[in-house]
């Protein structure tokens, strides 16, 4: 199935903050595990993660510093801030609703 942008974009930001509640993680690790979650579904590029996690950034809602990968590779690590942990939380909320919504909607004006 593909999926349009625009919705893998609005699916972005709970996507990333709920793989950082999981713990600490890089860019690599991140798209990995998005993949992985998504059963394949949703492969993302480096170009569309890290424009989120620097928005992230900017916002608070996570962390960065540097630290070196088991090859002594430097890498940018990421982590949930307390602001972060919050925000998954009302995504998660959000998200539910629309849940619900469209499936309700779905049953009564198209039910299969």
């Amino acid at each position: 199935m593909d999926l349009r942008k625009d919705l893998v974009a609005a699916s972005a930001t709970p996507l990333v903050l709920a793989i950082l509640a999981e713990g600490e993680s890089y860019g690599y690790a991140i798209i990995k595990r998005v993949s992985e979650l998504s059963g394949g579904h949703l492969n993302w590029t480096d170009g569309m993660l890290y424009p989120v996690l620097h928005r992230l950034e900017r916002h608070g809602l996570v962390a960065s510093k540097w630290g070196s990968s088991e090859s002594g590779r430097r890498r940018k690590y990421y982590h949930l801030t307390t602001e972060g942990r919050r925000e998954l939380e009302a995504e998660r909320k959000r998200w539910q609703t629309v849940d619900q919504a469209l499936h309700r909607i779905w049953m009564k004006a198209c039910p299969t």
